[in-house]
């Protein structure tokens, strides 16, 4: 019965892991409930000098915080199966090239897209890529996003001029962003002496 009792808890810690937050709208409430994820995004932020309600606020529109998101199939006639529309996967939907040159230049061999700590690595990564490539800011959510989701070549070239939906998506990203840092600054400092774990009985 111990060995059955400890092999449920396993199971049960497993899926607590892998469980998108209860509450993805609050910054606050994500980190909280995700034991890690806050010291995660701060090492991240730290270390790319990326911001930690940008990084989130990107993660949240790629995946909604879903470990092992993919994107929708595709179908020929609008039956037959064709595959994913893409190879992005994880997190942070990073396609597989992307994945490969983000593991190459950042050294984090071993990293998985399904694993939040080298997933939100890999955004800011991407962000100060961005800003090292495109010249964008390290806070401005609107066009690292923007970046994000055309790849750099793209963004040079304003693939995204004649993508109206685009535009409302990062748009939408740069809100939650700037709700994310809004919540997080009345947060943070519980978060970072680990005040909020006698707050939550």
């Amino acid at each position: 019965m111990r060995i059955v009792g400890l092999v449920f808890l396993v199971l049960m810690m497993s899926a607590c892991t892998t469980s998108p937050p209860r509450n993805p709208g609050d910054i606050c409430a994500i980190f909280r409930e995700k034991d890690g994820w806050y010291d995660d995004a701060k090492d991240a932020s730290k270390k790319w000098n990326s911001p930690i309600p940008i990084m989130m606020a990107i993660m949240y529109q790629e995946s909604r915080f879903v470990a092992k998101a993919k994107p929708p199939k595709k179908y020929w006639l609008g039956f037959i199966p064709a595959g994913r529309m893409s190879d992005a996967y994880g997190y942070a939907q990073a396609k597989d090239g992307t994945w490969k040159w983000y593991v190459d230049k950042s050294g984090n061999w071993g990293a998985d897209r399904d694993d939040f700590t080298d997933a939100i690595d890999f955004v800011a990564w991407y962000n100060n890529t961005s800003n090292k490539i495109n010249g964008i800011s390290n806070t401005d959510t609107y066009s690292l996003y923007m970046a994000y989701h055309e790849g750099h070549g793209g963004f040079k070239k304003r693939s995204f001029d004649k993508k109206a939906w685009l535009k409302r998506v990062a748009s939408n990203v740069t809100s939650r962003a700037a709700t994310y840092g809004t919540q997080l600054s009345r947060c943070e400092k519980d978060l970072k002496s680990g005040g909020w774990f006698f707050g939550i009985f």
